[in-house]
């Protein structure tokens, strides 16, 4: 059994994937090709935006949005510590500053409460009143990057009002959320500029590395252009800024559009495979008392990048991962440590206990095999082996 089964999707798409990379041998452009202004315009429709510029990865469309933003040293980006390091990396390698907050208990997405708690503790430079990084009281907060973890959107209502209250941008980092929904929208139309990530395990995966910017703001679109392309102005040579090499392979376009095709359907996949899930774990284990299931807010839908559940204690969820072991079934934990407790943010000088949420959550995680090709009978063995762990 796979964690995720990427095979069984390139025996419906082969011949189409092959004929997409066969037309690219033959016209030779390899670098900004026909096929990457056509993905463009296709992802840009479906989700709803003016602008979608492909780049080469989701940690390069993160990094292209900041830039874009003249995020740099001295500046403060409130983000979630419950994610992949590429979230917070992006603002480091800028010389900023991450602020975490902590993750709502239902969704495991940033919980705006708590941005706004934080932004009161950074104007009144109490740390008291929230966890603040090491010099805090000389940052100037710019932004929210808010991550919807999972495939699940953020709570972009909320968030969105909050930064117009402070006069923050806010960037969706939509790595996981490609074809989620959000009260009518699309995720990647949900915030000021959208970045998602065609890593091979996502949603809407590529053969390599390859990401996207989603944006309505004009401005913000040429910025982005011209930055990914080493600061390109008239032509190549004409340099107006400081950029980066931040380009999408003609090669990963062609077989991203050829498995777009598809990707309506597999989203709809995605929701059956979930729904047996759900009716599998609360049918053998009614109360839920051992294991908590994942849950969507009311006019949201996740895409289900990942299906995570919370184990009883660190003790259990180890049991369960040994059990599925043994009987062939994989499992992964999303994310076993928290941004602010690694090694690479401990000069902010955050310490264990500021983020009681993402760190009790950290240790009782674990996610289940997740595609949309994954049968009801793989469904129920699973099930009856994570709901066995600890009955004896």
């Amino acid at each position: 059994m796979r964690f995720i089964d990427l095979g069984a999707q390139q025996k419906r798409i082969r011949k189409q994937i092959e004929a997409s990379i066969s037309d690219v041998l033959d016209h030779g452009s390899y670098i900004m090709g026909p096929e990457v202004g056509r993905l463009e315009e296709v992802l840009g429709r479906y989700c709803g935006v003016r602008h979608a510029i492909s780049c080469s990865s989701g940690t390069d469309a993160l990094l292209l949005a900041l830039m874009a933003y003249n995020v740099g040293p001295g500046d403060a980006i409130l983000t979630s510590p419950f994610t992949f390091i590429a979230t917070a990396e992006v603002i480091r390698i800028l010389g900023a500053t991450p602020v975490f907050v902590d993750i709502h208990p239902d969704t495991f997405n940033i919980d705006p409460s708590k941005i706004k708690l934080a932004l009161s503790a950074l104007k009144a430079a109490d740390n008291a009143q929230y966890p603040l990084p090491e010099g805090s009281t000389r940052l100037k907060v710019k932004g929210i990057i808010a991550v919807d973890l999972f495939g699940l959107p953020a709570d972009y209502d909320a968030i969105t009002a909050i930064a117009k209250d402070n006069n923050l941008f806010v960037i969706e980092d939509a790595a996981q959320s490609f074809g989620a929904d959000y009260h009518g929208r699309k995720a990647c139309s949900l915030a000021d500029v959208a970045c998602t990530s065609f890593f091979p395990a996502k949603p809407l995966g590529g053969y390599g590395d390859g990401g996207m910017c989603f944006t309505d703001n004009d401005d913000l679109a040429d910025l982005i252009k011209s930055l990914r392309i080493h600061g390109k102005g008239i032509h190549k040579y004409d340099n107006v800024r400081i950029g980066i090499n931040g380009r999408l392979d003609t090669l990963q376009a062609a077989i991203l559009k050829a498995k777009f095709e598809i990707f309506p359907e597999e989203v709809e996949l995605r929701q059956q495979v979930v729904q047996r899930y759900n009716e599998m774990l609360v049918s053998l284990q009614p109360d839920l008392a051992e294991i908590k299931t994942p849950m969507v807010p009311d006019g949201m839908r996740s895409v289900w990048a990942q299906y995570s559940l919370l184990a009883k204690d660190t003790e259990h969820r180890t049991k369960i991962q040994e059990r599925s072991n043994a009987a062939g079934i994989p499992t992964a934990i999303y994310y076993p440590i928290p941004l602010h407790l690694q090694a690479a943010f401990s000069n902010l000088d955050y310490t264990k206990g500021d983020f009681p949420v993402s760190e009790d959550f950290s240790q009782r995680i674990f996610s289940l095999p997740m595609h949309p090709y994954l049968t009801a009978e793989d469904q129920k063995r699973i099930s009856n082996v994570i709901l066995s762990t600890g009955r004896e």
